[in-house]
């Protein structure tokens, strides 16, 4: 399994976490219903997707920030990647060319239909990322071993490190479906 350098692995979480942020913003300045519009009939809109990582934010930051509250301070300079969790996040991570090796369809918990506040559901995704952020600066003193309950069972538990790779790579992946989304709906407005 990879091992990391933990404060270069913060390093980079932070950075990626600061791009989906940034890109969140860039969000505001699009139109409710731009932000409603399915791209295709099946196909998640803008909103939809943001309300998809808010109910993953919903359950891990809660679940990292009681892993960091339990947690042992570490001094230890490099992380080990679990199997399971370097599995799952090797599944969402985008490849370096931009696309996505396996689409996968959502668990129906973390399916949103297309009735949202737009505008409520990008607030709450921007809070999530700065409490994201912050609870990454946590962890560099921590135990990154620690374990953490998985959201669709809890019975399988993920390393503390591997459970920010695995929610940092989930919210990449999303936002190159975000900017696909955006293509569509933009060009079919112009049309």
């Amino acid at each position: 399994m990879p091992t990391f350098n933990v404060q270069a692995l913060i390093d980079s979480l932070q950075q990626d976490v600061r791009y989906t942020l940034a890109q969140a913003e860039q969000l505001k300045q699009i139109p409710e219903g731009e932000m409603l519009q399915q791209p295709q009939p099946g196909k998640w809109s803008i909103a939809q997707v943001l309300e998809h990582l808010n109910g993953y934010n919903r359950y891990y930051l809660t679940e990292m920030e009681k892993a960091l509250q339990g947690n042992r301070v570490s001094v230890a300079a490099v992380f080990k990647s679990g199997f399971i969790g370097n599995y799952f996040t090797n599944l969402m991570q985008p490849k370096e060319d931009g696309t996505i090796a396996k689409k996968m369809p959502a668990p129906p918990d973390y399916n949103f239909g297309p009735d949202l506040d737009a505008a409520k559901v990008l607030d709450e995704f921007i809070a999530g990322q700065q409490r994201l952020v912050k609870l990454l600066d946590k962890a560099r003193n921590a135990d990154l071993g620690y374990k953490v309950p998985i959201s669709i069972s809890r019975f399988i538990k993920l390393k503390l490190g591997d459970t920010f790779r695995f929610l940092v790579a989930h919210q990449l992946r999303h936002f190159m479906q975000i900017e696909w989304v955006k293509g569509v709906v933009v060009k079919s407005k112009a049309a």
